[in-house]
């Protein structure tokens, strides 16, 4: 992902996620932090047909990785995408030396969560109350990133 793709990624962002959907000042503020030496983010975006259609972030410091965010159009759903957006991120994962991943999903979000559980992510309690304004609980999944190469790539999601 880079600064001109902000513009497409706000409009999708939007669409999928109406009541809480990320500012551009955070994809920014993301961004900032995805390049160079120092890096501690990996944001990446998928097209088709010229459009973009999904994107997805990682942060990592100190072992631990967070994907902070993974969207795919809805005309997309169900191709594999976002099995490929999370290998990726994984993948970066792995290059952040990072021992686990950690992230949030949405309680009613079955189909994320199943794309997840594929991955050998595994559920580790709930935050209440995290998706605002809708006062939405998260479900927090954890994966252990060692010997975590293969998986998911059996899947056609």
């Amino acid at each position: 992902m880079r600064w001109w793709d902000i513009g497409p990624v706000l409009a999708l962002e939007d669409e999928l996620f109406p009541d809480d959907a990320w500012s551009e000042g955070m994809f920014w503020s993301e961004l900032a932090h995805a390049r160079g030496p120092r890096a501690t983010r990996r944001y990446v975006v998928a097209e088709a047909g010229g459009r973009l259609v999904g994107y997805a972030g990682l942060a990592a410091a100190g072992g631990l990785g967070d994907v902070q965010t993974i969207a795919v159009a809805r005309d997309q759903w169900g191709t594999g995408l976002g099995a490929r957006l999370l290998t990726d991120l994984l993948q970066h994962a792995t290059a952040f030396e990072c021992d686990e991943v950690l992230l949030e999903v949405r309680v009613d979000n079955t189909r994320a969560q199943k794309l997840y559980e594929r991955f050998g992510f595994e559920p580790i309690g709930f935050r209440r109350g995290y998706y605002q304004p809708g006062n939405i609980d998260a479900l927090v999944m954890r994966l252990h990133v060692q010997g975590t190469e293969t998986q998911g790539t059996d899947s056609h999601g």
